[in-house]
């Protein structure tokens, strides 16, 4: 195998990974016993026709296992849940930035969590990765018929409330650019006009970063809270809003000086519109990314 078969063999199985579990750090995790797996079998003799099918199973019914396990704990999760951010650079082919846009969103993945681990499953293996489903039934291991109801029942659960993302990639730059301008100014009446009337924000701290602890809902509300929440942060030192495309939607990765990252901020937006704004500082989240600012030792310091 090349490397770049190798590559491309991981690439494929950590975006099943990723996609079940939202988590970067647990999804390399699986990716990593997958490839062993995969290694073990071809030493030990075992004819494998597509090495890239076989990790695929493997990977999945790793991560349905690693998801269940996960839901127990996001029960007493600290304030609201996000996925891990994944920034796309430029370097990364179209093909996979097209892919980062529709199926990674944020939002998208935000959605998902209110499916259960099969049904997450089965919707993932069969309207993302096009398997069949006798394949996804050995996967989750139950039979033919109640996969295709699995998947069935999560895709209609998914089209009722999955958000649509309308507008072009040009557009929505232009409009984050805007955005993250006017919150640094604290523009709010700026800021009101680019949000909807029943825009989200959320913010994922896990306890472990300053985040407010429940969902703002609300161009009012969410415009004061941003501008307030960016004028503390001012507070600890600067902190430059670098833009980003983050799991394919515009962003911004918010450093100091060093380039030590203090938070990831992501917006979702459609019909000329922010929708959702989403603040991820949870550390554990970010760690992927780069060197962390130590944001709660900056609070302590200041106060």
């Amino acid at each position: 195998m090349t490397e770049h078969e190798f590559d491309q063999l991981r690439r494929s199985a950590f975006g099943i990974a990723y996609r079940m579990l939202g988590s970067v750090s647990e999804a390399e995790d699986v990716v990593q016993e997958g490839l062993l797996r995969l290694h073990r079998a071809r030493e030990h003799g075992e004819e494998i026709e597509s090495p890239r099918a076989y990790l695929a199973t493997v990977v999945s019914r790793l991560s349905l296992d690693e998801l269940r396990s996960a839901r127990v704990r996001r029960e007493t999760y600290v304030g609201d849940w996000l996925p891990e951010p994944l920034e796309v650079r430029v370097e990364d082919d179209p093909e996979h930035r097209l892919e980062m846009a529709d199926s990674l969103s944020l939002a998208f993945l935000v959605l998902l969590e209110s499916l259960t681990p099969e049904h997450r499953a089965a919707f993932l293996l069969r309207e993302v990765f096009e398997e069949p489903y006798d394949r996804i039934a050995e996967i989750i291991g139950t039979s033919s018929q109640n996969a295709r109801q699995l998947a069935t029942r999560a895709r209609r659960q998914v089209e009722e409330r999955r958000p649509r993302f309308e507008t072009t990639r040009e557009e929505r730059e232009r409009l984050a650019a805007r955005f993250f301008a006017a919150a640094q100014e604290g523009d709010l009446e700026g800021l009101e006009q680019l949000l909807a009337h029943d825009v989200v924000m959320r913010a994922d701290g896990g306890g472990k970063a300053p985040a407010f602890k429940h969902s703002i809902h609300g161009r009012v509300r969410a415009a004061k809270t941003l501008i307030g929440g960016l004028r503390a942060a001012a507070r600890l030192g600067t902190f430059r809003a670098r833009p980003a495309l983050v799991n394919g939607q515009p962003g911004a990765l918010f450093a100091d000086d060093d380039g030590r990252l203090g938070a990831v901020v992501v917006l979702e937006i459609a019909d000329g519109q922010i929708q959702t704004v989403s603040w991820i500082a949870n550390p554990d989240k970010l760690r992927h990314l780069g060197p962390l600012a130590d944001l709660n030792g900056l609070w302590r310091r200041r106060g």
